[in-house]
């Protein structure tokens, strides 16, 4: 492959090198140096369509730990406001020299048809499309997951995992607003192509229409799923609740009720094993989907989601454009 455009698109054996090369680089930002010389020369374009904070600010130290240059642009305050194109920002940018985009829109397909209209000729990766998916999320949850998951004893103990490993056997249960979520999409795809079980648990106003050719269960009852699956890692996505007020709202009667059946408090969380982890992409609703207490807990994994999330990204563009004999 030529691009990061979605995580169904990576075979399990891709999936574990990119997890591999990630390791690799995280053992690297633990020098008092963290920059690596391997992308000297070249020039990543960060083009961003939505607002972000994590991803955008994650794919540039990605970029610049890996000595590339990098290009920062924002659809707020760009020619885009006065009715430019995608063809011709994208055009623009490659007359400035890019060697690799990174592309967050809120249109779904806007990374693939950047990668195949033939507007550019480099590498495109997909750092989040509408609701349609966010492969680098999906491989820092992996990433993670994997850290704090072995295959036949469930816990692990957060250290680096060995070459190789997948998540075979592990259960995951990804909770809340399915409907609007890349991040969810991504994870079904990921995590099922390593070996993992994913149950997915929301109401059925937040769970989009097409789901049984889906590779996931799915349930509408979170502390029956927590008793039934006991699951060595419980996702739980932010309420959109900008996606929502485009749509005319009405997915949940008020957010008071939606915390009581699916917000993960204290008490769910000492339903769950001792070693599950919380996992959140980010960022958090306090007190809706998450209480201050579950964000805080000891198991939780959130700020260790964003560390990951750099050497993922960092593996992503070195596979990508250090070395066309290591291309995904």
């Amino acid at each position: 492959m030529k691009h990061l455009l979605s995580a169904k698109d990576l075979t399990h054996d891709e999936a574990v090198m990119v997890l591999d090369t990630a390791e690799a680089m995280a053992a690297t930002q633990s020098r008092a140096v963290k920059k690596l010389p391997t992308l000297r020369g070249k020039t990543v374009v960060n083009l961003f369509f939505e607002d972000s904070t994590r991803t955008r600010l994650s794919f540039e130290a990605a970029a610049k730990r890996l000595s590339a240059d990098v290009i920062n642009f924002s659809a707020k305050g760009s020619s885009v406001s006065k009715g430019e194109s995608l063809k011709d920002t994208a055009q623009t940018i490659m007359a400035m020299g890019a060697d690799a985009v990174v592309i967050r829109h809120r249109a779904c397909g806007a990374a693939h048809l950047l990668a195949h209209a033939g507007w550019i000729n480099v590498p495109v990766l997909n750092a989040g499309d509408g609701t349609h998916q966010h492969p680098t999320q999906a491989l820092l949850d992996a990433m993670t997951l994997r850290r704090w998951y072995v295959p036949g004893t469930g816990a692990g103990d957060g250290s680096p995992a060995p070459q190789g490993r997948d998540l075979a056997g592990a259960e995951v249960v990804i909770v809340g607003d399915v409907l609007h979520s890349r991040v969810a999409r991504s994870n079904v795809d990921l995590l099922t192509t390593l070996g993992a079980r994913v149950t997915l648990v929301a109401p059925p106003t937040l769970l989009p229409v097409g789901m049984e050719n889906w590779t996931c269960s799915v349930s509408y009852d979170l502390d029956a799923t927590i008793q039934a699956v006991r699951p060595d890692a419980v996702m739980m996505l932010r309420v959109q609740r900008e996606r929502m007020s485009a749509a005319g709202g009405g997915f949940f009667p008020s957010p008071d009720e939606y915390s009581r059946a699916y917000g993960l408090d204290l008490t769910r969380r000492r339903a769950m094993p001792d070693h599950a982890i919380v996992m959140h992409p980010g960022p958090m609703n306090r007190g809706l989907e998450i209480t201050a207490e579950a964000a805080d807990d000891p198991r939780s994994r959130v700020i260790e989601q964003v560390g990951n999330g750099v050497s993922v990204r960092m593996a992503a563009l070195y596979l990508l454009l250090a070395d066309e004999g290591n291309q995904l």
